[in-house]
């Protein structure tokens, strides 16, 4: 067995609880899994999300200042697109645990899993 390095792993754990933070908020992770599709403008991203302008501004820059997502101008359009390949594999990990359901198969609450 490899020894750790306890000063790399330090490191790593201070990026992985930015990451985190960024991404415990529902409107960052309702818009970061709309852009795990592919890129979107602001309109279409408001339109697919519900999630209000000032909001969608404010959730965007976070994202964007996080260097999660990217922006590119066409004409009068902002269109964003994720660039952080962790924050994409980690929505791919939350995609597979919350969002996809197999046929048949009931989810077992939260409260009630803690019980069993």
């Amino acid at each position: 067995m490899t020894e750790i390095d306890i000063d790399t792993l330090r490191q790593s754990a201070a990026e992985a609880c930015g990451l985190l933070k960024v991404l415990a908020n529902p409107d960052r992770l309702l818009l970061l899994c709309q852009l795990a599709q592919g890129e979107y403008c602001v309109s279409d991203l408001a339109n697919a999300t519900g999630i209000t302008q000032p909001t969608l501004s404010q959730q965007l820059t976070v994202l964007r200042h996080a260097g999660l997502v990217a922006t590119r101008r066409e004409g009068k359009q902002v269109y964003y697109s994720i660039v952080s390949e962790q924050a994409m594999e980690v929505m791919q990990v939350l995609y597979r645990l919350y969002c996809q359901q197999e046929p048949d198969v009931k989810a077992v609450p939260a409260t009630e899993a803690t019980d069993l």
